[in-house]
């Protein structure tokens, strides 16, 4: 059937995502996509249009988080706990119980707090980059705490700023999908939910919200860490921390790839992410499994 852009309405509030349902796919355990600051469900369509001409036989489902691509701002949470409480009905309200997620930069932390929220939901967790996994974040993410920045960034991202960007960048892939991020600011909308959700989870100093604590209870959770070597927004060390704090988890490492690892070569991250579906089988928790980890 290919891949469809859809929306749905939540709590009165719209909520945007694009859709690959093969014919005949399986109703259970979609492949779920988060994307992250700025970003927007655009950004696994490299992604989704390589698992299509594979003939993936999998439902996959990228969400736009509140306040970012096609969903409307949500009422005042902007808490990574928040958009994880926002996946986690949308995917209710579609008929799903047990999904894989997938979460780059900001929607990492959002899949952590999904698994870690609602086991029962999660088979699998793939990192891409991912936040809330210690204090490292580039400064210009961290620059949003600054007073005045809701004003000036109608000065610094708009029509003119994005058009001249993608012309310096060009065909440079991990460079145009950066810019492509920036230019989601050009809208009021996007700027809001932009600058409430850094402040939510970082501050002047760096991220402020971090699972490192908890991610021994990802004993029983296949987890895949997911890399750019040459990643100047989250640095590389905290996906081979998270991965050493993740008892069985994976991690491959992209190398020389920046920030998205997932749009500079979807065909290589397609490998990954399958070789990963397809050698593992997905975990069936409850909070009783989730009471024999707790250190209390």
């Amino acid at each position: 059937m290919g891949i469809s852009a859809r929306e749905a309405v939540l709590h009165g509030r719209r909520i945007g995502y694009l859709h690959l349902l093969p014919e005949g796919a399986p109703t259970d355990d979609p492949l779920v996509l988060v994307h992250g600051l700025a970003g927007t469900s655009a950004t696994w369509k490299p992604l989704l249009a390589e698992l299509d001409r594979r003939g993936c036989t999998r439902e996959v489902i990228a969400v736009d988080l509140p306040g970012h691509g096609r969903s409307q701002r949500p009422h005042g949470d902007y808490s990574i706990a928040g958009y994880a409480n926002v996946v986690r009905d949308l995917l209710v309200g579609l008929g799903h119980r047990h999904v894989t997620l997938v979460g780059h930069s900001l929607g990492g932390g959002v899949a952590l707090q999904f698994s870690y929220q609602f086991p029962q939901m999660c088979g699998r967790v793939v990192l891409v980059d991912s936040g809330g996994l210690g204090t490292g974040v580039s400064r210009a993410i961290r620059a949003a705490n600054l007073p005045g920045t809701a004003m000036a960034l109608p000065l610094i991202a708009n029509r003119l700023t994005v058009a001249l960007a993608r012309a310096v960048v060009g065909r440079r892939v991990e460079a145009r999908e950066l810019v492509e991020h920036f230019g989601t600011l050009a809208s009021r909308d996007a700027r809001t939910s932009f600058v409430r959700t850094v402040r939510a989870s970082v501050g002047l100093g760096g991220q402020r919200v971090s699972a490192t604590e908890k991610l021994y209870l990802a004993e029983d959770l296949p987890s895949l860490v997911v890399w750019g070597t040459e990643d100047r927004v989250i640095p590389v060390g905290h996906g081979r921390r998270a991965a050493d704090l993740m008892p069985g988890s994976r991690l491959v490492e992209l190398e020389g790839a920046g920030h998205f690892p997932h749009v500079a070569q979807p065909a290589w991250f397609a490998d990954v992410l399958v070789g990963f579906l397809d050698e593992t089988t997905p975990a069936r928790l409850d909070v009783e499994d989730l009471a024999h980890h707790v250190d209390a």
